[in-house]
């Protein structure tokens, strides 16, 4: 790793010299690099640049698994997450990229028997950057649908006269649906067009004309590297804040917000057996914080040396879980009302799935005065959340590959026409989630992608620094790059040197096992429909890739050495 000094022996080689008293003699002198590394332009830029204080996991992806979860119930798992797993694996990721100043790949040189931890980090990433850009795509379309007065998705507009108050309208389960929701599932999706999985029917040109843009949107965004994105986020991070502050006021004057509220607050503690909470918990830690999926590893390598990462720890978890919780309280006040006119439970009004906050939101937006102006507002929101949170996913891919071709970092034309490839591969992937029946490859992908697979990426990374690499030197090089590190770092430390050790593999371990004893018993369902034993199982074999990569370069990584399988096994764990 960058951060290790050398010393050289009588014949000219180097060796890696043990740095304990380094911190005693800061500042660093870093060795010289032929290809210099960017750097962020300020320490606010990597905050915001994260997307992680405000992301689409927070306004898009938390409101629907805590209602799909029971409301309050979901919360409780989510802190336990957070506190054991989230924040301690959060730390360790960032303090691995700034201190080796390399990509998921390159920075495993610190243990070479885990470089498969990186390759799986890319799988993960590259299967949420083929279905997230779809989300943007989804924005674009509803962007473009709000410069229309009424809303298309108002009981104002002519075509859905018949719809407000008409009790026949339903989705086949005899629930009724509004107007919010006959867009979302007819107008936008298609949905109804498709039987099922088996079934994805033709590319609706629309939406595959707003994921090409989408696309075209973030390949601009990249193609100048981190300094100039870094600006970019200084607006995307932050607007999104009003937006958000305006419709948890309005929700507050509903009727029957406070029974939403009251579903979200109140917990259902026969849920905390059912271990899709565990699961969903898990993975909302992990995919709104970005853990596991190399691109906070990435976007920290940009970083000085010498930045403070456990404050940067502390500000972006808990920026980031306390959005999520009142983001909550936008959608089910939301939803309360909605429960409220229709007569329903809460539970009931409405589907559950990442389709929820496109119905939900453009509801209360409907009812809003000056509607037309909020909407646009909230769905420019919604993109710039979007744009913000993808370039972690993407840096995580591009880092990597810069990492193993430098040269493409002073060649632009090389550097654009592999962002270009790049961008275009996924936009030829995405495709079929913007089929008629692509909800259901969205909903698949979006399931698995962060499961059990990234929990096993996660443990074999924890597990791997704190007893290859040695937990006491990972805790010496995050107080060598904080170089005077005050007296409350030292004490955090021991917290999250007890989680490295102890609370958190025990945990992700206890998740696992309850996970794979559940997982062929609880089905997975898009609204009414009920996934095929084959869609399940295709949907275990995306996680089981990413996480299959560690046992492949292990084993790679030993065969490389020489000796007894003990000794190849030793020099294998050195850096």
């Amino acid at each position: 790793m960058n951060g290790h000094a050398v010393t050289q022996n009588g014949h000219g080689a180097t060796a890696p010299e043990p740095l304990p008293q380094r911190h005693l003699s800061c500042p660093v002198v870093a060795q010289p690099d032929p290809l210099p590394r960017e750097q962020w332009g300020g320490k606010y830029e990597f905050l915001l640049s994260s997307g992680y204080c405000v992301g689409l996991g927070n306004v898009w992806r938390f409101p629907y698994l805590c209602y799909r979860n029971g409301g309050g119930v979901f919360l409780i798992p989510y802190f336990i997450m957070l506190f054991f797993t989230g924040v301690p694996l959060f730390l360790m990721e960032l303090s691995l990229g700034q201190y080796g100043a390399a990509g998921p790949i390159m920075v495993w040189k610190c243990c070479p028997l885990l470089k498969g931890i990186g390759i799986g980090m890319l799988c993960v990433s590259t299967l949420v950057c083929l279905y997230y850009n779809v989300i943007i795509a989804w924005t674009f379309y509803y962007l473009g649908s709000s410069f229309q007065s009424p809303l298309p998705w108002s009981c104002d507009a002519v075509a859905n006269a018949g719809l407000c108050g008409n009790s026949t309208a339903g989705n086949g389960s005899g629930r009724i649906l509004s107007p919010s929701e006959i867009f979302w599932n007819e107008r936008v999706l298609g949905v109804v067009n498709s039987e099922g999985l088996h079934d994805p029917g033709p590319v609706r040109w629309r939406l595959a004309l707003c994921l090409l843009a989408a696309w075209i949107v973030i390949f601009l965004c990249m193609l100048k590297g981190i300094r100039s994105s870094g600006k970019v986020v200084y607006v995307t991070a932050t607007f999104p804040y009003l937006v958000l502050v305006v419709l948890i006021i309005r929700g507050a004057t509903l009727e029957g917000s406070l029974q939403g509220v009251a579903f979200y607050l109140t917990p259902d503690w026969g849920r905390l057996s059912n271990a899709q909470v565990w699961n969903d918990a898990a993975s909302q830690i992990f995919y709104s914080l970005g853990i596991g999926v190399g691109g906070l590893l990435s976007m920290a390598s940009y970083n000085r040396f010498d930045n403070n990462v456990i404050r940067d720890t502390l500000i972006i978890t808990i920026g980031n879980c306390s959005t999520s919780f009142f983001a909550g309280f936008a959608i089910f006040s939301i939803l309360g009302h909605m429960a409220w006119k229709k007569g329903v439970p809460v539970a009931e009004v409405a589907d559950t799935g990442p389709g929820l906050a496109f119905v939900a939101y453009p509801e209360a937006l409907a009812l809003l005065p000056g509607s037309v102006f909020w909407s646009i507002m909230f769905f420019l929101m919604l993109f710039m959340l979007g744009v913000d949170t993808l370039f972690g996913n993407m840096e995580g891919i591009t880092t990597a590959v810069l990492d193993e071709f430098p040269q493409l970092r002073l060649n632009t034309v090389h550097k654009s026409l592999f962002l270009a490839a790049l961008c275009f591969c996924f936009y030829l992937m995405g495709l079929l989630l913007v089929t008629d029946g692509g909800i259901y490859w969205f909903t698949l992908i979006d399931s698995f992608s962060t499961s059990f697979g990234l929990i096993i990426i996660a443990l074999f990374m924890c597990l791997g620094i704190s007893f290859f690499y040695g937990v006491n030197q990972f805790c010496q090089d995050i107080i060598d790059m904080i170089c005077h590190c005050p007296p409350w770092c030292s004490k955090v430390l021991l917290y999250f040197k007890a989680c490295w050790i102890v609370f958190t593999p025990f945990l992700l371990l206890f998740i696992l096992t309850y996970i794979f004893i559940e997982m062929y018993n609880t089905p997975l369902r898009y609204g009414p429909y009920v996934y095929p034993l084959w869609g399940k199982a295709l949907g275990v074999c995306m996680a089981t890739v990413s996480c299959l990569q560690i046992l492949i370069w292990a084993v790679v990584a030993i065969s490389k050495e020489t000796g007894t399988l003990k000794e190849r096994f030793k020099k294998s764990i050195r850096p």
